[in-house]
């Protein structure tokens, strides 16, 4: 297949037009606190900005960087050293172990274990700090990458059953991700307490209604909604963009899936369509639970909502995974 002269130019626009959303909606959620914490209403935006100067500068510069140069042993270990705790790399690893073992996924001990070993360590990792909605999205991630290269479902099964007691432990055992749950199921029995990040949520994203009370508008923001410009940054987005602004933010995160999706399936490279798939599937299940957090169909998770939350190194990372995506466009008509 011959080569495009350039990179796919939905999913580089759909990049674009949410990282300016986000410098947007970061200034609105943060300016008022960072005016009362450090003297200035652009203390946040501006830190944020400068983090989305440095990831544009390494998306730009890794969507003409050849993909197939990071499918070698000695870019993907060190990758995994250094950066074991960032999702990308744990993609990277699994797209360079399972593009030429798909002919014997069916293998346990050559295969299978050695491809999730990694991911084992990583979620015990993560679970450690204690951070059990990313070691999910790890987990979630592994799986559809294996089932992606061919590996039965049953397999997928059992792992879901070795993983229940732990997942119980995790959830019922431990008081505050109980409490947590209990708020979740009903926020009213302590509307000041456990149950207040869930419905201050919900009142924002409902005062929005259609249209919205107007950027900059928003009231929840005002020190009643905790971590605005962080975890529910999704929720400002609703009650000052309204519907139509949410809607649009999520059509926005479905065409950068969609293009990513089509650059995985009509990829030829079994490397590169692992690769392309675990980074739009990371994307994807981040975004999901962060605005299925945000309008209460999930307990909290503490997500954030790739390229609108504030957060340096998260918007750097997935700048930067966007620039390989966009070089793997290249590859396909």
């Amino acid at each position: 297949m011959a080569k495009r002269v350039g990179v796919d130019k939905w999913l580089f626009g759909a990049t674009l037009v949410l990282v300016v959303i986000g410098l947007l909606m970061v200034f609105s959620a943060s300016a008022v606190m960072a005016k009362e914490r450090f003297g200035s209403p652009y203390a946040f935006v501006i830190r944020q900005s400068l983090w989305a100067v440095f990831g544009l500068t390494a998306m730009t510069i890794l969507m003409q960087v050849d993909y197939r140069r990071f499918n070698k042993p000695n870019i993907v270990f060190p990758a995994v050293a250094v950066t074991i705790l960032l999702l990308p790399a744990l993609v990277l690893f699994l797209a360079w172990f399972l593009q030429n073992r798909m002919h014997s996924i069916e293998d346990f001990r050559g295969t299978i274990l050695p491809a999730a070993l990694p991911s084992l360590i990583f979620i015990v990792l993560i679970l450690k700090e204690p951070d059990l909605g990313t070691a999910l999205v790890c987990a979630g991630v592994t799986a559809l990458m294996l089932y992606l290269a061919g590996m039965n479902m049953r397999y997928l099964g059992l792992a879901a059953l070795a993983a229940a007691p732990v997942l119980y432990f995790m959830l019922f055992r431990v008081k505050w991700r109980r409490d947590r749950i209990l708020a979740f199921l009903d926020p009213e029995s302590d509307p000041l307490g456990k149950g207040f990040h869930i419905i201050q949520s919900l009142i924002a994203v409902g005062t929005g209604g259609v249209h919205g009370l107007g950027y900059m508008d928003g009231r929840q923001k005002l020190f009643y909604l905790p971590e605005p410009h962080t975890d529910y940054i999704f929720a400002n987005v609703a009650e000052e963009l309204g519907l139509i602004g949410a809607i649009a933010v999520v059509g926005l995160f479905v065409l950068l899936g969609y293009r990513g999706m089509r650059a995985a399936i009509l990829s030829k490279d079994p490397f590169a369509r692992l690769l392309a798939f675990g980074i739009t599937a990371t994307l994807l299940i981040q975004a999901f639970f962060n605005i299925s957090v945000v309008l209460a169909l999930v307990p909290t998770k503490g997500i954030t909502l790739p390229f609108i939350s504030y957060g340096g190194t998260s918007l750097f990372i997935m700048l930067a995974s966007i620039g390989v995506l966009l070089n793997i466009t290249r590859e396909v008509d």
